[in-house]
């Protein structure tokens, strides 16, 4: 029996766990959209939803991660319209954000385009998204626009805000990052994975990044994705 790289084990069954999961994710759906299905407890139901989302997320991000050690990931860039991209992404997050009793919407120019990989930004924003609901105490919004020739999208909570310690830190790349992922005390994982993705996104000497702020529209952190 030939041999088989751990890491290309590991990526095979993390593609099977994810099958099951968007299997899982499916029914859920269906369940919590169907008015003549009678749960008991759609909140519990909602946070079971988000769970597995979460999981998933998680996976697709080990998977990810794996393409770029293996320079397998290949970004398709391709013209995609906000409004409708934001729209997409919140009516995926809405019933888990219901269910935890927080608002999210959007802001944006109804005819604003951006030239990205639409996976991988999807991606970077429920990652955001992810952690907006564990901080937010009503509200979260998702808003983009153009700036300084960059395409800006951010994902903004009302909640206390990023602690001083990682506004601090002001070069988010993932060559920074990767000396802190790992430390004890940090958990910066998600934003070493987001950092990634901003960068595969280039045009010309420009590239994307990401930042951390607090109290742009919203009075909490906001989370900002720079696309050139």
């Amino acid at each position: 029996m030939d041999k088989l790289d751990f890491s290309t084990i590991l990526a095979s069954s993390i593609h099977d766990i994810k099958n099951s999961l968007g299997l899982i994710l499916t029914n859920l759906e269906d369940l919590l959209g169907n008015p003549a299905n009678h749960i008991a407890d759609p909140r519990q139901a909602s946070l079971l939803q988000h769970e597995a989302r979460r999981a998933n997320a998680n996976l697709n991000q080990l998977l990810i991660f794996y393409k770029l050690g293996q320079d397998q990931l290949c970004v398709n860039i391709t013209a995609n319209p906000l409004d409708e991209f934001l729209e997409e992404i919140i009516a995926e997050n809405r019933s888990v954000c219901q269910a935890l009793g927080l608002r999210i919407d959007h802001q944006c120019d109804t005819e604003l385009m951006g030239f990205f990989d639409i996976e991988l930004v999807r991606g970077v924003l429920e990652g955001a998204i992810g952690n907006a609901r564990r901080y937010a105490r009503t509200q979260i919004q998702l808003n983009a626009e153009l700036m300084e020739g960059f395409l800006v999208i951010r994902v903004e909570d009302d909640g206390v805000g990023f602690p001083p310690s990682m506004l601090a830190q002001t070069d988010y790349r993932p060559q920074t990052l990767s000396s802190i992922v790992g430390t004890p005390g940090h958990t910066q994982l998600g934003l070493y994975f987001a950092a990634h993705l901003a960068q595969l996104h280039r045009q010309g000497d420009k590239c994307g990044s990401i930042r951390l702020v607090n109290g742009h529209l919203l009075p909490g952190g906001c989370f900002e994705l720079w696309l050139p």
